[in-house]
Parts: structure tokens; sequence; C-alpha cells
């Protein structure tokens, strides 16, 4: 489950009811709760809930949320189920654990993950504060 977005203007739910944990975290002294945690729309979560059953995803396998380098503005997003691995963060949004590499969250904190459907498609959409501006194509950001 490979999806690439961009952020979008809507605000973030403040009813997403997220924990995070620093569980194997490098540099777990740091305050998560006061970077932001990651976390899912109510959309986002039941979508990652109904792919994890269509694809008979293994419960060791918890959502990956991950920045790579690539795209015309320099950055794009990537979500796949994978293990932990040491140094993940490890945060639970709407029923889902949600695991994002040191590096990675650099680039997410305080982003909340949604899942759209419209003329143009269906994709999960990141509100990432972090971000100076998106390609003209959707498919990537700069921070």
């Amino acid at each position: 489950m490979s999806q690439t977005s961009t952020e979008t203007s809507a605000p973030s739910s403040p009813s997403n009811e997220a924990v995070a944990s620093s569980e194997g975290a490098v540099g777990t002294d740091m305050d998560l709760e006061a970077m932001g945690p990651l976390n899912l729309s109510e959309n986002a979560a039941e979508k990652v809930v109904e792919i994890r059953q269509a694809e008979e995803i293994e419960d060791g396998y918890d959502l990956r949320v991950k920045v790579m380098g690539g795209g015309c503005a320099g950055f794009q997003y990537d979500l796949f189920f994978d293990e932990h691995a040491d140094g993940d963060h490890i945060f639970e949004s709407r029923g889902v654990t949600l695991v994002c590499d040191q590096m990675s969250f650099m680039y997410l904190m305080g982003t909340t993950i949604d899942y759209v459907e419209g003329l143009q498609g269906a994709g999960f959409k990141f509100e990432n504060p972090n971000t100076t501006g998106s390609c003209g194509c959707g498919s990537s950001f700069s921070v």
C-alpha cells in the first residue's frame, strides 16, 4: 500500500485521540507530546482497517509512515505495513498503530493523515504543518 499525496489545508480533527510512545525511540527523553504525534482521521483509520482485512495483513505489522526523498518538490510520503524497528516512534490513533522512523518523524510532527475520495480519485492526504509547499502534480512536498 504505497500511496503518496500532499498536505491539504483542512484543519486536523481535535477529536483524534492519539497516544505517543517513545518505545525504542532514539532520544527517548524527547517530549513527543509537545512535538505532536501522528494522527489518522476517522476515514483514514477505517480505510487502513479495510485494507488490513482485505490483504490479510498479520497482526505483527503496523502502518509505517515514512518520508522519502523524491518527487519534483523534494520529498514524498510512503505508507505500508511493516514491523517495528529499533529507533521507531510508535503512535496509536483511532485504534490503528502507526510506526515512524526518527528521520521521517522530524518531517511529520503534528501531521494528520486523511483518506479522501473525489473526482480525481481516492487516496491518503497528509495535513502536514511542517511543509512550505508542494509540486504542481500534487505528489511531493518541500520543507
